[in-house]
């Protein structure tokens, strides 16, 4: 990503996408953001403005894939050409499968899948025809590690993997300079957990570890010059996605326990409807209420942003090592020690066994 580049965050008026539309604000992008409710939307934008930067706000539901199209085509008549999309916009229900209304999958579904593939084909119906561009999705470890209470989340993300795997390869195939890459996020400080629908009676959590929505945003950021198909955010994220494809049974038995429990506070809270049709009341933030269990920092993706450099590190200290001068005495002494002669054994003549001598 290039400085003045345009940058359009869905989902952008609070948590993680607010973050995000903030720190490639603070990278120098024109930001255009995308969501529901005029009045959030509008304050993000005023914050990015504060930080120096350029925002266009428009307020929308991504599950209108029109609406979408015509903010994208207005994006670039006043800002200019989309060289980053991130598709962020979700909902969710916090709730058993079965105690969820057939209406409800649908809402989660077309919000947080078909939303990110309206949102794709805005940005690739732009990006396509000028040979350029990077869509990035943000993700999560459920997209491989589905847990309980969070199924229709959990399906929608992992068919936004399908589907940016399918796209991917196609831009392969045309050849196309169109990156495509998803971003898997572990659990984070947002709002979302005083906002989501809630059926459980208690009040809702991420599951520890948290981290703070700027992690996140750092990924987003770094993810948008495309040179990687998929970053994975947190060390629970990678240990949810590498176990999911070593021990799928394990993950099931230990979501079954820890998952549920770890969703649920303890708290009492009434079932609330949550933002899952109408946008949430109020201004919002990036921050959620869990601000001081969560983490500002992730070592793992420190290590992953500077993995090349880190092996290149590595490799030197071993070449290092193996050309210096008390290694290569150390292996003189040794190839010395195995060439000395074998002592002589008994000497077999015809008439039998004597001792050499």
């Amino acid at each position: 990503m290039q400085s003045s580049d345009v940058v359009v965050v869905t989902g952008g008026s609070a948590g993680i996408g607010r973050a995000a539309a903030l720190a490639f604000a603070r990278a120098g992008a024109k930001v255009a953001v995308l969501a529901r409710g005029d009045e959030r939307v509008q304050a993000t934008c005023d914050e990015v403005r504060r930080s120096g930067g350029t925002a266009l706000g428009v307020a929308l539901d991504v599950a209108d894939a029109q609406a979408l199209e015509e903010a994208a085509e207005r994006v670039e008549r006043e800002l200019g050409p989309i060289a980053v999309w991130v598709n962020n916009a979700m909902v969710t229900v916090y709730a058993p499968i079965a105690e969820m209304s057939p209406s409800e999958v649908r809402r989660v579904t077309e919000v947080t899948y078909l939303g990110s593939v309206h949102g794709t084909m805005a940005a690739l119906s732009r990006m396509r025809a000028r040979n350029r561009g990077t869509i990035v999705q943000v993700g999560s470890a459920l997209a491989y590690r589905s847990i309980p209470l969070q199924a229709a989340y959990c399906g929608a993300k992992a068919a936004v993997r399908g589907f940016t795997d399918a796209l991917r390869s196609e831009l392969r195939h045309e050849r196309s300079k169109v990156r495509v890459t998803m971003v898997q996020l572990s659990a984070f400080n947002t709002p979302q957990f005083d906002w989501a629908r809630n059926r459980m009676g208690e009040a809702l959590q991420p599951v520890p570890p948290i981290f703070q929505p700027e992690v996140a945003a750092r990924a987003i950021v770094r993810a948008a010059g495309g040179e990687r198909r998929e970053w994975w955010v947190g060390w629970p994220a990678v240990k949810a996605i590498v176990s999911s494809r070593l021990v799928p049974g394990l993950g099931d038995r230990i979501a079954a326990s820890t998952a549920w429990k770890g969703q649920l506070s303890g708290d009492a809270a009434r079932d609330t409807a949550g933002n899952l049709l109408h946008p949430a009341p109020g201004r919002q933030a990036a921050h959620g209420r869990f601000d001081a269990r969560s983490r500002s920092s992730s070592v793992q993706l420190w290590l992953s942003m500077h993995r090349t450099p880190l092996l290149a590190m590595a490799v030197a200290a071993i070449a290092l090592l193996a050309s210096s001068p008390s290694l290569r005495r150390k292996e003189g002494r040794g190839e010395r020690r195995g060439s000395r002669a074998p002592r002589a054994g008994p000497a077999v003549h015809a008439g039998g066994v004597r001792r050499a001598g």
